[in-house]
């Protein structure tokens, strides 16, 4: 099909995108990769006026590391993901999920804000920034403001981005020694979004205790959730197989989850006990190197 008619602007600069955005408010929609908006538009269930492209802004895309913390650029593809050294030695977890991110022409394009901004209850990365307990940089006419990942999605499809504001930035801390981490998911066999993604980051003392524990969730329920449950049960104690499985059997708390023509919310439920499982035993795998 072919999308309603639209204007379209190409900012050069973050100044421009967000004068523009405050001109047009709700009627605008950001461009970036284009691989959800573009075919929700074909489909018609996204009719926005006013299309701004911010591509080409200068400034928008890598990653740095930088005491302690990784600043991911907006507009970073996950092929750049992907491919970065920083992130395969800091906080690989990132680069395993995007590396699972559709085919290689969509991680080309994709880039980690149109993901998290967009955020598709398949989607890989936002389970990923859950457990890393990212902040993410927003940029409006208002100045800037940090926004914790657990308060960063909504609802389906719905972030905290306002109308008026520009992901410019995701930070994410790197991991500490002794650490693993794992991003294992059920695809859709078709689009390969995720019918249930589970991130995984586990960080042991020196006597093999669970120090820390983090899981994020995605597909399962309408946005992604930390398996706060599941991470109580595990933490402070050893991560033998019975305490990793009572903290799967947990890990499905809470979560509304989907009931849809790939998968039942009893088999979704299944599924995220099982992926929990799983990825928790690797996680504490890697730890222990």
């Amino acid at each position: 099909m072919i999308p309603a008619s639209f204007d379209y602007y190409r900012p050069q600069t973050i100044d421009e995108a967000i004068q523009l955005l405050g001109q047009h408010g709700e009627d605008a929609k950001i461009l970036a990769g284009g691989h959800s908006l573009i075919p929700m538009m074909k489909l018609r269930l996204a009719e926005p006026a006013v299309l701004i492209d911010i591509g080409r802004i200068s400034g928008l895309a890598g990653i740095r590391e930088s005491n302690g913390q990784i600043a991911i650029g907006a507009l970073s593809t996950y092929h750049s993901l992907e491919s970065s050294d920083t992130l395969r030695s800091r906080a690989p977890v990132i680069s395993e999920a995007a590396a699972l991110v559709g085919d290689v022409q969509v991680r080309n394009r994709g880039t980690i804000g149109g993901s998290l901004t967009h955020a598709d209850p398949g989607a890989d990365l936002p389970a990923v920034i859950l457990a890393l307990d990212a902040t993410m940089k927003l940029r409006g006419a208002n100045g800037e403001r940090s926004v914790p990942a657990s308060e960063f999605f909504v609802e389906m499809m719905t972030t905290a981005v306002r109308p008026d504001e520009l992901l410019t930035e995701v930070q994410a801390p790197s991991l500490p020694p002794r650490s693993g981490s794992v991003y294992l998911k059920h695809p859709n066999p078709a689009s390969g979004y995720s019918v249930v993604g589970v991130a995984a980051i586990v960080t042991l003392g020196a006597d093999g205790v669970c120090q820390n524990v983090r899981i994020g969730i995605s597909g399962a329920g309408p946005m992604p959730v930390r398996a706060s449950a599941a991470e109580a049960v595990l933490r402070s104690q050893q991560p033998t197989d019975e305490n990793i499985a009572r903290a799967a059997g947990r890990a499905a708390e809470g979560i509304e989850t989907l009931d849809d023509i790939h998968a039942s919310s009893e088999y979704r439920a299944h599924l995220v006990e099982v992926y929990t499982r799983r990825a928790l035993a690797e996680a504490v795998r890697r730890a222990r190197g």
